[in-house]
């Protein structure tokens, strides 16, 4: 089983199935896993959270003060090596702590910003000497971090940035000048790793920049609709000297380093929104219980229990894709270092051969996100729009995630683009199935018997899901050629209905090794869920695929292209109003996020 779970490639969920024995659920967290997660959470709610009102007012010295209580326990070292004064926990233990320190508004996103962004350039590019120098410090907060690649006229173009680094005559510092904006942490950090181009090179190079050095200046604190907690400035270089030995990594490998740090941060973005989908359904559920209206609690109303019910389904969905892709991601990484490759750059391999799934994640969990908190202050009604309420600040904080990491367009785009170049190199074999995909379209359907069992019918609609992928994406490769990638309406339907398919997969093998541990009646909700998901999203999947097709084809090429996308969303009659019902049930009965 290892082996096999080993040699899945980034991407090729499209058209490879996985059994459900070979995903990582969150339901088998251990016991140490769990401990962690608690000690974030005491944290957030001892630490932080009395404190919120404080945080959004920038107290001085608050934000910083939080980060180093943060290290004292070791929460700041959980990706950092224990020889470098970390935990060195696996990568999905270490999304779970993102997850759960999400709560902290504001100050999850100095945490992700201090701990990602800001640390793993240095721990996984630097050499011996700087990470010897800088990491323990960062581990425990004595030293905060912040990454400074944003200009005003580069921001998802940031090669195209103008900041500039010219080696002294004597070669022993380079004279650093430019303009940084939104920069995370700015008004605080103590080492800056900053984004140029050395002399008239056409790539990016990276900067280890200590904070105090002479010819840094700061804008005042930037005003933000949300995470207003967040310290976020311009920052200028001008004639900064940054003694050589602190170029990280090589030359020219700065846009490599920006990639792959993305990548990271994306799928720590998508486990950071899962706290505040939890949170929120949480908030929501409570307050429905206790507003009475006509008599009675609005818990008891359809129209309330159907957005409860929506709310906890994309969380479900989403929870299940992030934490099968950290395995993934952890398995990749233990067969690189199997080969004898460093821990370090076993990981950065690791991940990015997960980098299409991570983009996945940013964009489905940004946008559950923003669904769960707007539901949230709709059930709370004028309440929901006081200031006064947390559900407004959450709602607030939500919206910076579909612009974080990459906006979602650019997100949407990476993630086809990256799949089709994969393709192009021969690392994934797609145009072989959707050739297949294609042959099956000029065939008799297979009108045989009906599929048995609980997943029976998801698990045939899944392999049509891929098949609808196949055929859309096959074809506007072959009929769109060099200009697909200007196609951008085309790559974000296909972008979609590949999301769709991978979070309703991750939801159905989740639940597939539930039901085989604990039987069906144990897991009633949980089927509602998969079964409520894969019901709406069929429609969805047509809907993105008939308008990739209407682009692009015409005559009878368009109309059997259609007729296939029809009977590869086709579904059966499903009672979805009923397993709303279930869902929310539970949810209302618990008081909570149960799921």
């Amino acid at each position: 089983m290892a082996e096999e779970k080993n040699t899945i490639k980034g991407g090729e969920f499209i058209i490879r199935d996985t059994d459900y024995k070979d995903v990582f659920i969150p339901e088998s967290w251990n016991e140490e896993q769990r401990m962690i997660a608690q000690m974030c959470d005491d944290f957030i709610k001892n630490e932080v959270i009395p404190h919120v009102e404080r945080i959004d007012k920038l107290e001085e010295g608050l934000m910083p003060s939080l980060l180093e209580k943060a290290g004292e326990l070791g929460m700041l070292g959980m990706s950092v090596p224990e020889d470098l004064g970390g935990l060195g926990v696996d990568f999905k233990t270490s999304l779970l702590a993102t997850e759960r320190l999400a709560l902290g508004y504001s100050f999850s996103v100095a945490y992700g910003a201090h701990t990602g962004i800001g640390t793993l350039p240095l721990l996984y590019y630097g050499n011996e000497a700087q990470k010897q120098k800088y990491i323990p410090k960062l581990a425990t907060g004595e030293m905060k971090a912040a990454y400074c690649l944003t200009e005003p006229s580069s921001g998802s173009d940031a090669n195209s940035g103008k900041s500039k680094a010219v080696l002294s005559d004597d070669g022993s510092h380079y004279v650093l000048n430019g303009q940084k904006m939104w920069i995370t942490n700015g008004g605080f950090a103590d080492l800056f790793t900053v984004f140029a181009k050395i002399g008239d090179d056409d790539k990016l190079s990276a900067f280890l920049v200590e904070a105090d050095s002479e010819g840094i200046t700061l804008n005042p604190e930037e005003k933000k609709m949300g995470i207003k907690g967040s310290s976020t400035r311009q920052i200028f270089f001008n004639d900064v000297k940054v003694p050589a030995e602190n170029l990280l990594s090589e030359r020219g490998n700065g846009f490599k380093i920006a990639l792959n740090i993305l990548n990271i941060g994306r799928i720590k973005l998508a486990a950071g929104v899962m706290g505040g989908c939890k949170q929120a359904i949480t908030t929501a559920v409570s307050y429905a219980n206790e507003r009475e209206q006509f008599g009675r609690p609005i818990s008891k109303y359809g129209a309330i229990r159907f957005k409860l019910a929506e709310s906890a389904i994309k969380t479900f969905v989403v929870e299940s894709a992030v934490y099968r892709a950290g395995q993934n991601i952890d398995d990749a990484i233990a067969a690189y270092v199997a080969d004898g490759m460093d821990k370090g750059k076993a990981t950065l391999k690791g991940i990015e051969e997960f980098a299409p799934e991570c983009a996945i994640l940013k964009v489905a969990g940004s946008e559950a996100l923003d669904y769960v908190v707007d539901e949230a202050v709709q059930i709370h009604g004028g309440m929901g729009y006081s200031a006064e309420s947390s559900i407004e600040r959450a709602y607030r904080d939500a919206r910076i995630n579909r612009i974080f990491e990459g906006t979602n367009e650019i997100n949407r785009l990476l993630t086809v683009e990256m799949v089709l170049r994969r393709a192009n190199k021969g690392e994934l074999d797609l145009m072989g199935p959707a050739m297949q995909v294609a042959n099956e379209l000029m065939s008799i359907p297979d009108l045989g018997d009906k599929p048995e069992g609980l997943f029976a019918n998801e698990i045939a609609y899944l392999a049509n899901f891929k098949k609808s992928i196949l055929l859309v994406a096959g074809a506007a490769v072959q009929k769109l050629m060099q200009t697909l990638a200007k196609e951008q309406e085309v790559l974000m339907n296909i972008s979609d209905m590949a999301i769709m398919t991978y979070l309703a997969e991750s939801a159905l093998l989740r639940v597939q090794q539930m039901v085989e541990k604990n039987g069906e009646e144990s897991c009633s909700e949980q089927i509602a869920m998969v079964k409520t998901y894969f019901y709406d999203i069929a429609d969805l999947i047509h809907k993105h695929g008939k308008d990739a097709v209407n682009s692009f084809a015409d005559g009878d090429e368009q109309r059997m292209m259609l007729m296939g996308l029809k009977r590869f969303t086709k579904v059966e009659p499903y009672n979805s109003k009923e397993a709303r019902q279930l869902i929310a049930t539970k949810l209302i009965d618990k008081n909570e996020y149960c799921y």
